[in-house]
């Protein structure tokens, strides 16, 4: 069995981060979010990979993770030209993926669910195609799905009407019966090639097609909001503490943290779950819970929590604490000593600064 992970979504929701680096890279809980997927994929004994990804980041994910074999995996990398949905990029990846069943999964989604355990079932029920649900209170934002007998009877993407709240949370097992499914439907209203309408050729045609429903959590990663969560779920789940760095004796380490080495951290609080990176600098600040450090990163007279703050970026001499916030990489955020006190700002396109 083969991976098929789907990384070609330009982010524009995550904008202005991903005007410098894919989605899928951006680090939560300091670890790139394809990362957690690779992962959780070579723990079902799945190793030879295909990601799928655009002309413009190819570079950058040949760059981070190489042909695999670092992470015990083979890499290799299918370029989608134009974002033509999702069964178009399987259509594009027919010819690494052969005759061979496949995982597909959406690189921007985390997941708590054992996927050896999803393979498992697959294979026991001989299914054509196997995919993951779980409840939602907005279906009109996934391809949903009716259920009658552990068989799906229905399949539609993105509906006006949903005729359920059980959504596809972006797993999928597939014989290579859905390539007559994508080569047998049109573009939707969307322009695109929607794997929803192949699984539903599947459906109306009689092959073996059924879901299982999870109870576990999943984020799709796609707004700052839903990378804060994820944060906070990664986070909570965090049960080894490892100071690597200098913490001096007047500064206060509380709960899970994990410091890395030749940060320091000075006439500081650091409250659990926390993670910081290698390179720091805390002096004379409040790290909370929830909040996750990146490395090299300086912070200075300031309080903050539940936020991401990646590479490179000095936040210094804010007397507000920060919550609920994403910083991209080479950010600074500070006061001026000078008077008469005024703001001054350099922002980019889709940024978001709220001042109380």
């Amino acid at each position: 069995m083969k991976a098929l992970i789907l990384c070609a979504g330009k982010g524009t929701r995550l904008r202005p981060l991903t005007f410098t680096s894919a989605k899928h890279l951006i680090p939560v809980a300091n670890k790139p979010i394809l990362m957690y997927s690779l992962e959780a994929i070579k723990k079902a004994d799945i190793e030879e990979i295909g990601l799928v990804v655009s002309p413009e980041n190819a570079e950058d994910f040949e760059k981070r993770f190489g042909d695999g074999s670092t992470l015990g995996l083979k890499i290799s990398y299918i370029v989608q030209h134009e974002p033509k949905g999702l069964a178009h990029a399987v259509a594009v990846s027919k010819d690494f993926l052969g005759d061979d069943d496949f995982l597909m999964y959406l690189g921007d989604n985390l997941i708590s669910v054992d996927l050896k355990e999803f393979v498992d079932e697959f294979r026991a029920g001989n299914y054509d195609a196997y995919v993951l649900l779980t409840s939602v209170d907005d279906p009109t934002r996934f391809g949903v799905v009716v259920l009658k007998e552990g068989k799906i009877v229905e399949i539609v993407e993105k509906p006006k009407v949903p005729p359920s709240n059980l959504a596809i949370v972006g797993v999928y097992l597939f014989t290579n019966k859905i390539f007559e499914g994508v080569m047998n439907i049109k573009p939707s209203w969307r322009g695109e090639y929607e794997i929803t309408d192949a699984i539903g050729y599947l459906v109306k045609k009689g092959y073996n097609v059924s879901a299982k429903v999870i109870y576990g959590w999943w984020k799709d990663t796609g707004k700052p909001e839903d990378l804060i969560e994820a944060n906070r779920k990664i986070l909570e789940e965090m049960n080894v503490s490892s100071i690597r760095g200098n913490v001096d004796h007047s500064s206060i380490i509380q709960g899970r943290v994990q410091i890395g080495e030749e940060t320091t951290v000075m006439d500081s609080i650091i409250r659990g779950p926390v993670i910081i990176g290698s390179g720091a600098r805390i002096r004379n600040a409040y790290v909370g819970p929830y909040t996750s450090v990146g490395n090299n990163v300086v912070l200075e007279d300031c309080e903050i929590e539940n936020s991401i703050v990646l590479d490179e970026t000095s936040i210094i001499r804010i007397p507000s604490r920060i919550d609920s916030s994403v910083f991209g990489r080479n950010v600074l955020l500070t006061t001026s000593d000078t008077k008469p006190r005024i703001h001054r700002f350099v922002l980019g396109d889709y940024s978001k600064v709220e001042l109380i």
